[in-house]
């Protein structure tokens, strides 16, 4: 695949879901989080294996245990808790705390396929760790923790686990349309279930909360999984890693346009997040 072909399907899934962060709330103000997750993830299971089935290609049964672990924690573990963790978490907060993701996946890769850290990644992570003990914390004096950005954690360490198995586990014979129609597939049914063993009723949303999650499924869904899926393979997880900068940066130029501009707190976080990421993911060509 062409490099900047791979750049900008990198990019685009990155401010996909930076918007997502943005779009969750008017969401969430109508549907609790397991409806919202388990809607989102429906639709855009449902839009995935149309396009399998109008290319005429097959989701191959063979491989269910690669599409349900990464369906499980990549889809269920990831929007759960992200939804979850919406309801009181800011948008700028939630997009920041993820920020932190390449790292993390750094060190994940490390302990799961033996991928050691580089030097540079192991000097970013307690920048990055500070960056984000900022937003949380903000600014004051009280040092508490919403249960919110609790959540926006956990999520992360599920988005972060996810990268590390896709490498691992996605089946390098299977197109990645497939791949991933089969991931979101799983995903959607446990997010179902979850709604169901939570006592949910399905809600019609309005038309605002309507185009919002239509929005989340087939942007931040449908399209930003195959993109980011497609540059893992070509990138690596540590070079794509970089483009997740562009989820907080995203998340708050959208904020400020809905005039909720970044707190001094936010804003100081965002920069140590920003630049740890920046700092441990890029290479200078060797000196001669």
């Amino acid at each position: 695949m062409h490099t900047m072909k791979t750049y900008l399907m990198a990019t685009l899934a990155a401010v996909f879901w930076g918007a997502n962060f943005n779009l969750a709330k008017p969401v969430l103000a109508e549907m609790s989080p397991y409806i919202a997750g388990a809607s989102r993830y429906v639709l855009a299971a449902a839009v995935m294996v149309l396009i399998v089935w109008v290319k005429k290609d097959a989701i191959p049964l063979r491989h269910w245990k690669a599409y349900l672990t990464l369906g499980v924690v990549g889809v269920f573990g990831f929007n759960l808790f992200f939804f979850l963790g919406m309801e009181t978490s800011s948008a700028i907060n939630g997009a920041l705390i993820m920020g932190l993701n390449p790292l993390l996946t750094a060190i994940l890769g490390y302990l799961i396929v033996g991928d050691k850290p580089t030097t540079r990644q192991l000097l970013a992570f307690p920048i990055g760790i500070a960056g984000v003990a900022i937003v949380v914390l903000g600014a004051g004096a009280q040092l508490t923790v919403s249960i919110g950005d609790v959540y926006i954690l956990i999520a992360n360490f599920n988005w972060a686990l996810y990268n590390v198995l896709v490498k691992k586990m996605m089946p390098k014979e299977v197109s990645g349309i497939a791949s991933t129609a089969g991931i979101m597939t799983i995903g959607a049914i446990a997010l179902s279930v979850a709604a169901g063993l939570h006592g949910n009723s399905l809600v019609l949303p309005t038309m605002e909360t309507g185009a919002a999650l239509l929005m989340m499924s087939l942007g931040g869904g449908v399209l930003a999984y195959l993109f980011w899926n497609a540059s893992i393979s070509h990138l690596g997880p540590s070079k794509a890693a970089i483009f997740l900068n562009l989820v907080p940066v995203t998340t708050m130029i959208i904020a400020a346009f809905e005039h909720i501009p970044p707190t001094h707190a936010q804003l100081f976080g965002a920069v140590l997040v920003i630049s740890a990421v920046t700092f441990s993911s890029i290479s200078f060509p060797a000196r001669e």
